[in-house]
């Protein structure tokens, strides 16, 4: 899985004299990270001494820090942010309350998805938002491009000064908590929310409850400079140890999150993403202004008129994982009905092949039967209701 995905991810003209290093490059290496070229960076797939199972399952029970200094943090503001955003996403941020964030989607002309992102509103008229690394020349060419449309009175702005740290499991917290300046807690930072903290020797740093796994976790944005030795801090304990790609790609697929670029792209709308939470009803009457694509989002959200869907699906039994393109078909093999978009063994359910995909509508129902080609062979698979890591393990056969 991890290896189709950074294939996506990196231009072949890309060599590795010219990938870029994040701020905790010298420290992945130092730990015996296998360094990797994705989305233009050179990042760690898995650490010496951590098998990939090994690496996930720790962040399932323990605590995994994860570099996605990669991520574009940026920020949007002005008179007229708020309308931007109401352009190019279809939530509300006018109701948002302060040091609150929410997952959005970023929307072309016609609805389809550019890319996904999170967005924090900071205070009236100024949002903090981190999209995908993948996504960084398209998303500034859209966001530019959108941009001209609105006028004056917003303004957006890429941070680069800021490295940014994923702290992950449940034991997160207790580990974060121990590096704060005195008096700090983050037991009223509820999940969506980021706000400043100092840590102990006066560091401000930026901190959401937030994250890629399914599990409790921060996500922390921390000056560059003090970034490594940040980093060390969080890892110097029994309950932490860094996770590479292998590991955030095989949790986040658990999680039944989406990736962008397998499950998500400018052809797909969040109707039929299974994104429809995003779409918030104080916009779907338009009354806050018509977001990109709106009257073919709201035709598929109250007429249903769309035909595929995105699922996620296990294994009935053993057999090669099902990787991006693969073919999924009815049980009497009649009939191609639709293709998956990411596929690994889950090391949360034994070990069993799980995958996400599109199928027709009319197959989405959890429970159906199916079959994925892979390797010219048909394996048997059912179709469940996500995040697929809480499925009950004596369940796997």
């Amino acid at each position: 899985m991890l290896k189709s995905t950074v294939t996506k991810r990196l231009n072949s003209s890309v060599t590795k004299a010219s990938l870029k290093k994040t701020a905790l490059h010298d420290l992945h290496v130092e730990l015996g990270g296998t360094m990797v070229p994705y989305a233009g960076y050179s990042m760690p797939v898995l650490y010496k001494g951590q098998t990939h199972i090994e690496s996930h399952n720790w962040t399932r029970t323990n605590a995994g820090l994860f570099d996605v200094s990669h991520m574009m943090q940026s920020r949007l503001t002005g008179k007229n942010a708020v309308s931007f955003l109401h352009k190019v996403t279809p939530t509300d941020f006018e109701s948002l309350k302060a040091d609150q964030g929410t997952l959005s989607v970023l929307l072309n002309n016609t609805g389809g998805i550019v890319d996904d992102t999170m967005i924090t509103k900071e205070k009236e008229n100024s949002f903090y938002v981190v999209t995908n690394a993948g996504c960084i020349k398209r998303d500034t060419e859209f966001l530019l491009g959108e941009l001209k449309q609105i006028g004056e009175d917003v303004n957006w702005e890429v941070i680069k000064d800021k490295s940014l740290l994923a702290l992950q499991g449940p034991k997160a917290s207790q580990v974060f908590e121990k590096l704060l300046k005195e008096g700090q807690t983050t037991k009223d930072l509820y999940f969506g929310s980021r706000r400043s903290f100092q840590l102990y020797d006066g560091t401000t740093i930026d901190v959401a409850r937030s994250g890629y796994t399914g599990e409790d976790g921060f996500e922390i944005s921390v000056p560059n400079d003090k970034a490594e030795n940040f980093a060390r801090l969080l890892l110097d304990n029994s309950e932490t140890k860094p996770i590479g790609l292998a590991a955030r790609d095989s949790l986040r697929l658990e999680a039944g999150m989406c990736l962008y670029g397998h499950e998500l792209d400018e052809t797909i709308t969040p109707v039929e993403s299974g994104l429809n939470w995003l779409i918030s009803k104080s916009r779907r009457a338009g009354e806050k202004g018509k977001f990109n694509g709106f009257d073919n989002i709201m035709d598929q959200l109250n007429n249903k008129n769309y035909t595929r869907t995105r699922i996620a699906f296990k294994y009935l039994g053993k057999g090669p994982a099902a990787r991006p393109d693969a073919k999924i078909f009815t049980t009497d093999k009649s009939k191609q009905i639709g293709i998956v978009t990411s596929g690994s063994a889950s090391p949360s359910l034994g070990n069993i092949n799980i995958g996400q995909g599109y199928v027709d509508k009319a197959f989405r129902k959890s429970g159906t039967e199916l079959l994925v080609e892979v390797r010219n062979k048909m394996f048997p698979i059912v179709l469940e209701k996500m995040p697929l890591f809480l499925l009950v393990t004596t369940e796997v056969k």
